[in-house]
């Protein structure tokens, strides 16, 4: 169910304030199903992910999560988390829908590996962005290890995963770890002002440039190439590169809907 969780066509917010928007199961099993159906959705033209009241995310809600008394079977979390946190991340960062992050307060953990996973992140100025897992005696996962050096280099990532220093949006914003920090009171302008600007873009060309730029993170450049011309051919076939061509001979703004 949508236990903690709000979610509109395009909107999907964290709603467990008391919390600070910590992730139960329910939420985690929502979320997947939210990030499903935008994937499936062709009136969607973009997705926006936000946490209500004064944080975004604290993580995973261990304590709730492992409340039951009984200790697991051996093996349990590799066999349980690729089919819940880590399914998360993964539809987040391979959607093809830009996805805007609004960060506010603590993005701790899961949470913040889901505003690194998300195409566009805008945070308050005085947000925080913190691995806590080796300080809490455990060793990083959802996706902290691969979108962390991608972001900010080896020697960043290990100060967040090893050392587990706390980063400042100002800081995160400087080191190239989101897009854009601001004014907490310019947050939701901020926020909207980037969605209506990528929702009134050419939607299939966005999403598979987006999976293009996935894709050429591991791969050598011929064959990130090679991706691109099978993704032109698909862009080129749209009415949005239609509409493109046409305004550009007419001199005007195109009008993008998305097909």
């Amino acid at each position: 169910g949508l236990t903690d969780l709000v979610c509109f066509p395009s909107l999907i917010t964290l709603d467990r304030p008391g919390h600070r928007n910590s992730l139960s199961p329910n939420m985690i099993d929502a979320l997947i199903d939210a990030l499903t159906g935008a994937a499936t959705d062709d009136s969607l033209r973009a997705v926006h992910l936000r946490g209500a009241g004064e944080h975004f995310c604290a993580g995973v809600d261990w304590v709730g999560s492992n409340s039951g008394g009984q200790r697991p079977r051996t093996g349990d979390l590799v066999r349980r988390i690729p089919h819940t946190s880590h399914r998360v991340i993964d539809l987040v960062h391979s959607l093809h829908l830009p996805v805007v992050c609004s960060v506010r307060g603590w993005a701790a953990g899961m949470g913040c590996n889901l505003a690194l996973a998300a195409d566009f992140t805008v945070a308050a100025s005085d947000a925080i962005f913190w691995e806590p897992f080796v300080a809490r005696g455990f060793s990083p996962d959802s996706g902290a290890t691969w979108l962390l050096p991608r972001l900010v280099g080896m020697a960043r990532a290990k100060e967040m995963l090893l050392l587990g220093e706390k980063v400042t949006a100002d800081d995160a914003a400087g080191w190239g770890l989101i897009h854009r920090s601001v004014d907490g009171a310019a947050l939701d302008g901020a926020a909207a002002d980037l969605l209506a600007r990528l929702a009134a873009g050419p939607t299939v060309a966005i999403g598979l440039a987006k999976q293009a730029i996935n894709y050429a993170q591991h791969v050598p450049l011929n064959q990130a190439m090679t991706q691109e011309l099978f993704n032109l051919e698909l862009s080129c076939r749209t009415s949005d590169f239609k509409e493109g061509l046409t305004a550009f001979r007419e001199e005007r703004a195109p009008d993008f809907t998305g097909r």
